[in-house]
């Protein structure tokens, strides 16, 4: 399970609408205002770029959001993050992460979009969710204790990981699980042993997962969908299991 919801096909239809390009450019420009433009020293800007890169995202495009995000370019950032808690139909926890420029313009558009769900206040949700650090990366040599690994690099668990369509095959991919002060630390000696950093974040885990039928799972899935299509919404968090 990842560490955030992802709709099935997501990619392909947002990046048509250009939705994507400017969600991954926004996640680009905080994570070199958050860690510097080095991706080398910085592995949440470091994913960020393999994101884009994947998303066919140019390469101008990706310089600019680097040289806007650490302050090269004179033009200022404006960017919050903001949550939001609630619950999706059949009472599906859910958080989610908005990065905006407008406030009021994002928590009118949540409302509307939470219309036929519970939009929470803030804490109503976050208790159902640990806060960790979550990192994925990928190493040529199977054959390796994991759990070796993870106690050598201070993770708390790590698990196997089902390679995607755009990740590699060969080798392993691994989900390491760390305390949010130890993701620097469990970052630095992976990429000293020989592990590819896939994607570094402090992400929101779901506790439990509400249990549904087929029916019930769509209609959450659509609902998820939606409220993912909005230009602000960075991240859904959510207690509920996504199928294969």
């Amino acid at each position: 399970m990842g560490a955030q919801w992802k709709a099935a096909g997501k990619a392909v239809n947002a990046a048509k609408k250009g939705a994507l390009v400017g969600k991954l450019t926004k996640e680009i420009i905080v994570a070199a205002k958050l860690g510097g433009p080095d991706p080398s020293a910085n592995f949440r800007l470091r994913g960020a770029i393999e994101d884009a890169k994947r998303a066919s995202v140019t390469r101008d495009t990706i310089e600019r959001a680097i040289k806007r995000g650490a302050g090269l370019l004179d033009e200022p950032i404006e960017y919050e993050t903001i949550l939001y808690e609630g619950f999706a139909p059949h009472q599906v926890p859910v958080i989610v992460e908005c990065l905006t420029d407008n406030r009021n313009r994002t928590a009118s558009a949540v409302r509307g979009l939470f219309r036929n769900a519970q939009l929470g206040s803030s804490g109503s949700v976050a208790w159902m969710f640990n806060r960790n650090g979550v990192i994925e990366a990928h190493h040529k040599d199977s054959g390796m204790d994991l759990e070796t690994v993870a106690i050598e690099a201070g993770a708390d668990e790590v698990e196997k990981v089902t390679p995607t369509a755009e990740q590699p095959k060969d080798g392993v991919i691994a989900r390491f699980l760390c305390a949010p002060s130890a993701l620097d630390t469990v970052n630095k000696f992976l990429a000293a042993n020989q592990w590819n950093i896939l994607n570094s974040e402090v992400s929101y885990l779901a506790k439990n997962y509400v249990e549904l039928t087929a029916d019930q799972h769509k209609e959450v899935a659509e609902f998820l969908s939606e409220v993912d299509e909005h230009d602000d919404v960075h991240r859904i968090y959510v207690g509920l299991k996504q199928e294969d």
